[in-house]
């Protein structure tokens, strides 16, 4: 099979090494199977020819689109820029992708949504996601539960959905939470990829970065701990299925 693309965005060592394992667990890929790049430590190869992997994968990290460019961390910037620079290729050529957390705010901003801090932020910790009539058929939701728990974390997100997108999950207090553009392009807000384990390592790692005040850190990792998130995890498992390509 071609391999899938998989860009990481984490500049933390520990996290993004996590976060790649847990990519490849949840979405039932081996090693072999997968080109990982992190955006960190390299940039896009400017031959990268997209036809010759079975899709993209993009995964999380601590930056925002929504920042201020005078605001923005220089080496978040450049890693935020690669990505969004690869997009118009990513919709022209039809190639499927998945964005992750990050990956929904790079995504609506490429389509030209509003993302923002302003509305629908969320705490670290597990929420329900409820499908929607539009989800009905979708490969990747196919046996799914009508409603089913993730995790999430996240100081900004969609303000509206992107022209021409279809709203699959919604939330309570993020009412975004996993969107379709055309056929083959996805995002969701929530991580489909952890769970308890996932966020422990996480909230560790990223507990000065304003997600949370740092004495909170123990309750929030002691808050997802028993959380079980295999459900939300079997959209990787699809996503890698649908679109595998030889």
């Amino acid at each position: 099979m071609k391999p899938f693309l998989i860009l990481q965005l984490r500049p933390e060592d520990e996290a993004a090494d996590e976060e790649f394992s847990a990519l490849l667990h949840r979405a039932g890929l081996l090693p072999g199977q997968v080109k990982r790049l992190r955006l960190d430590q390299e940039d896009l190869p400017e031959d990268l020819k997209l036809e010759d992997y079975s899709g993209v994968i993009v995964g999380g990290g601590p930056g925002c689109v929504s920042d201020p460019p005078a605001r923005k961390d220089p080496l978040e910037a450049r890693i935020e820029a690669q990505v969004l620079g690869l997009m118009p290729r990513i919709i022209a050529t039809g190639t499927p992708f998945m964005g992750c957390c990050y990956g929904i705010g790079i995504l609506g901003a490429h389509l030209g949504a509003p993302v923002s801090k302003d509305r629908h932020g969320e705490p670290i910790g597990p929420i329900t996601c409820t499908r929607r009539p539009e989800s009905a058929g979708d490969p990747l939701l196919e046996g799914l539960p009508e409603q089913f728990t993730a995790l999430v974390g996240h100081k900004e997100a969609l303000d509206a959905l992107p022209r021409g997108a279809t709203h699959l999950l919604e939330g309570t207090r993020c009412p975004i939470q996993m969107l379709r553009f055309g056929d083959r392009v996805y995002a969701t807000q929530f991580h489909p990829e952890a769970d308890g384990a996932s966020f422990a390592l996480r909230i560790r790692v990223y507990r000065d970065k304003g997600y949370f005040h740092p004495d909170e850190a123990e309750s929030l990792i002691a808050r997802c701990a028993d959380v079980r998130t295999d459900t939300s995890g079997r959209i990787l498992a699809s996503f890698a299925r649908h679109f595998r390509r030889d």
